[in-house]
């Protein structure tokens, strides 16, 4: 690797060509049982498949053992045992490389060449804000994830629509999603220059509805364009309309005008080639049919349209009563207030001190709920307020609340230094890292932060390349990888001490200090990386809960 980080993509890739020809056998291990003994294992039956009676050569275990090249992390030992080759890593070295580049595995690694171009559609933002159902809720968190992930992976991402309704913006503000609004002078001034030749008349020449410009049959581009799979059979003829129109017009102006700050070759070309930039729709599954007939109304009426345009649909949200997404936000930010109360005693939702840290909290529980599924499956809401607990270990107010202690153990770090209490913090270079040796700093160093660059790619990865109509993403992963990082920082912090009474202090303890200081140094890094995983969701970490 350029940046000289290791990585769990480069060590499985280098295990894998060491094994010699063959489909990949070995694995990370995750767990806190087995990481007690290895770190990487080749099953045996996957073993057995590759060596007929399972014996892998003594030459191949010692090529395994002796693994060096870039971006893979050392290797302390290769041993086979009943439930396979099992693999340990030199893990002082592995903390010393990690821990002393902490910046580099907070982002994501830098792509080999430029970042896709991707128009992000997210239909559900063209209706009134009182009509926005959870389902269009979900689409609409999804699309800003998925826009965050992108861009922080180099693509160049445009967002449509530009949102015109001012209670929308606002309400998209509470939820800190990042989404372009529209000028007063946009919106009237928006260009309809699509062709209309191509529309049909009313059928035996009578008269067409009201604000229907003309029809097109649809199963007609289907056929013209060989793109039959994946649409809805009954897709057939579509009416015509100045709104339809309209929407037509900002999508082309969306793919041939790029920002100035946009990707290189396309920057302020009006008529940029369209073949490499690819239009992802985001939509509700009760939405997915009307979008289907307009991808294929804006291929019949603009010859210059993107060959690739993909649906990315949100499976449904079932919840006990029927709510608004106002509703649902207004009764998860009473929960969250209710909770708070109820655990300091008093009432604080009038508290100005109060009032970010609640809209965050309510933020953060909505996204978590609504991004921990993965977006193709259905959704099933608890509205109860069980969920808002900072006890529970599956919540975005968990995550906040680990957040939150985080804040506060390097703030009274801070402050106890400036006190006298406790040396100030050394230069990394000189921390002894073999001193981190609990089987819970290996647990957040090998699950949270070593992996954390390449989840940040997979979260970004779109699966567009297959035939068809639909997309699939992973915007779950980084949910389930902030709330399982939570509870291993949660069980570890609970269990250790890391700064230890000032009073141990007074004499020179070498070996204490050293173990203080690489355990802050490993937690300095679980934030980083807490942090930027909350930033993929647009949340800002908090400093106190």
């Amino acid at each position: 690797m350029a940046t000289g980080r290791l990585g769990v993509g480069e060590t499985l890739g280098a295990l894998n060509t060491a094994l010699g020809p063959g489909e990949p056998v070995w694995f990370k291990e995750t767990r806190a049982r087995h990481l007690r003994a290895r770190d990487f294992l080749a099953p045996r039956p996957a073993l057995q498949a590759r060596f007929g009676d399972g014996q892998v050569p003594e030459h191949v275990v010692r090529a395994v053992a002796g693994l060096q090249g870039p971006g893979v992390a050392p290797v302390l030992r290769c041993e086979p045992t009943p439930a396979g080759l099992a693999l340990q890593l030199q893990r002082p070295a592995v903390f010393e490389r990690v821990l002393g580049a902490v910046t580099a595995y907070a982002a994501p690694a830098a792509p080999a060449a430029p970042g896709p171009l991707v128009v992000l559609h997210c239909p559900a933002l063209r209706g009134a804000l009182g009509a926005l159902r959870l389902s269009q809720l979900r689409a609409v968190l999804v699309a800003d994830h998925l826009a965050r992930a992108l861009r922080a992976h180099g693509a160049s991402v445009r967002l449509v629509p530009a949102v015109r309704d001012p209670h929308m913006r606002t309400f998209l503000q509470q939820l800190r999603v990042d989404w372009p609004a529209a000028s007063e002078k946009a919106a009237t001034g928006a260009l309809r220059n699509l062709p209309l030749a191509g529309l049909s008349p009313a059928p035996d020449g009578g008269a067409l509805p009201p604000g229907v410009l003309g029809t097109v049959c649809l199963k007609e581009v289907m056929r013209e364009r060989g793109c039959a799979a994946g649409y809805d059979p009954n897709v057939d003829k579509c009416l015509v309309t100045e709104d339809l129109l309209s929407v037509l017009a900002e999508l082309q102006a969306a793919v041939r005008h790029w920002p100035g700050d946009g990707p290189r070759g396309l920057a302020a070309a009006p008529d940029a080639d369209t073949d490499g930039c690819m239009v992802l729709h985001v939509v509700s599954c009760e939405e997915e049919f009307q979008q289907q007939k307009l991808d294929l109304l804006w291929w019949k009426l603009d010859e210059q349209a993107p060959r690739t345009q993909k649906h990315l649909v949100c499976g449904p949200v079932k919840a006990a009563s029927a709510l608004t997404a106002p509703e649902y936000y207004d009764l998860r930010h009473a929960q969250v207030c209710k909770a708070a109360a109820l655990k300091r005693g008093r009432e604080l939702s009038q508290d100005p001190t109060w009032t970010e840290v609640f809209s965050v909290l309510s933020a953060a529980t909505i996204k978590f709920e609504m991004l921990s599924t993965a977006p193709q499956n259905q959704l099933l809401l608890a509205l109860a307020d069980g969920s808002i607990s900072t006890k529970g270990t599956k919540s975005g107010t968990f995550v906040m609340y680990n957040c939150a202690r985080l804040a506060t153990l390097f703030e009274g770090y801070k402050h106890s230094t400036e006190q006298g209490l406790y040396p100030a913090f050394p230069p990394v270079s000189g921390l002894d890292f073999s001193l981190l040796q609990d089987e819970g700093e290996w647990l957040l160093l090998f699950n949270g932060v070593l992996p954390f660059p390449e989840l940040l790619s997979q979260t970004a990865a779109l699966a567009c390349a297959a035939p068809g109509l639909h997309a699939t993403a992973r915007t779950e992963m980084m949910c389930k990888f902030l709330v399982q990082l939570s509870m291993d920082f949660s069980s570890y912090y609970n269990r250790v001490h890391i700064l230890g009474a000032p009073s141990l202090f007074q004499e020179p303890r070498p070996h204490l200090f050293g173990q203080m200081f690489a355990r802050l140094q490993l937690l300095r890094a679980v934030r980083e990386v807490l942090h930027a995983g909350l930033a993929t969701l647009g949340l800002p970490p908090l400093n106190h809960i």
